[in-house]
């Protein structure tokens, strides 16, 4: 497709996505959900560090790790996770540098690496909590009541995609 200059970019961008979602139906539930999740996120992130120190992603590794009974397999924190392996190699890398989890060696063959949580880890993870899981009730429960809830949840595990972030 040539696009010629002087081309109203915006009436372009409507008409691509219109072709393609037709009525536009939906889109503003879309944007709703993008916007929804990257302040919330945005906040609780900067909420907890502001706080702990501690990022919202390190947390959520660690967190992952404990509802995991304290250790896993890398791959399987990355998948828990939701970030790439290379991604959660560079978060491991610094949170065993912060002596909050360390790396094992599994298997006979030695190529395997379990993660696990450090007394340490699970000390920082004891203070990060609880603030963590207020932020998620103020911001978040606490806006919509038990209905909205669970059409939110029923809604949004219609759409979860099965994906690898490899």
């Amino acid at each position: 497709m040539q696009i010629l200059p002087g081309t109203d970019v915006a009436e372009l961008f409507h008409r691509l996505v219109a072709e393609q979602v037709p009525g536009r139906r939906g889109l503003a539930a879309w944007r709703s959900l993008l916007r929804a999740h990257a302040t919330l996120m945005r906040r609780l992130d900067t909420d907890l560090e502001q706080a702990t120190g501690l990022a919202l992603a390190d947390f959520d590794a660690l967190a992952q790790l404990a509802q995991a009974h304290g250790a896993l397999r890398m791959t399987e924190l990355a998948d828990r996770a939701l970030i790439s392996r290379s991604g959660m190699s560079r978060r491991v890398a610094r949170l065993v540098a912060e002596g909050l989890i360390r790396r094992d060696k599994t298997g006979t063959d030695g190529r395997g690496v379990v993660v696990a949580l450090t007394q340490a880890g699970i000390t920082r993870l004891a203070k990060t909590a609880p603030l963590h899981a207020r932020g998620i009730s103020k911001l978040f429960v606490a806006q919509l009541d038990d209905q909205e809830l669970a059409l939110l949840e029923h809604a949004l595990n219609k759409v979860i995609v099965d994906c690898s972030f490899g």
